[in-house]
């Protein structure tokens, strides 16, 4: 898949949705992201990572401690993705890609998810617009 598949902003009533391989720094240069977003990035965010990392890269170094990670709690962000799961017999007879939205915390808190972080595919960041104006910054 190209990363231009994974690269967009869409925002309905009460989300913004972005693409999991925008980087900080595209975000920050798009029309379309909201202003409170992108002070929260450079506020935030840019101060623990570099601004050419992706959100798809940056969940899977959060810790619970972080500021990105409380940042990404209140906003109450949530991640599409599709992770490998084997075949087991039971529930899964064959081996594929199981897609499914999973918050931040559940991404931080699993061993599981950071150690398939190879073979999982983050597609999208979706973030509540009521969390966001919750964010002080």
């Amino acid at each position: 898949m190209a990363d231009q598949d994974f690269k967009y902003v869409i925002q309905d009533l009460t989300n913004v949705y972005i693409g999991a391989r925008y980087t900080y720094e595209e975000m920050l240069e798009d029309d379309n992201i909201p202003h409170k977003l992108k002070e929260v990035i450079v506020r935030i965010l840019l101060t623990e990572v570099a601004p050419d990392t992706t959100p798809e890269n940056h969940i899977f170094y959060m810790t619970p401690d972080s500021a990105s990670f409380k940042a990404c709690k209140k906003m109450k962000a949530r991640f599409k993705m599709s992770v490998w799961q084997p075949a087991d017999g039971r529930k899964h007879k064959k081996a594929g890609y199981v897609n499914r939205e999973y918050s931040i915390e559940e991404i931080v808190a699993s061993k599981e998810l950071h150690d398939k972080k190879d073979s999982t595919i983050v597609e999208e960041m979706h973030i509540s617009k009521l969390g966001l104006g919750a964010i002080v910054v």
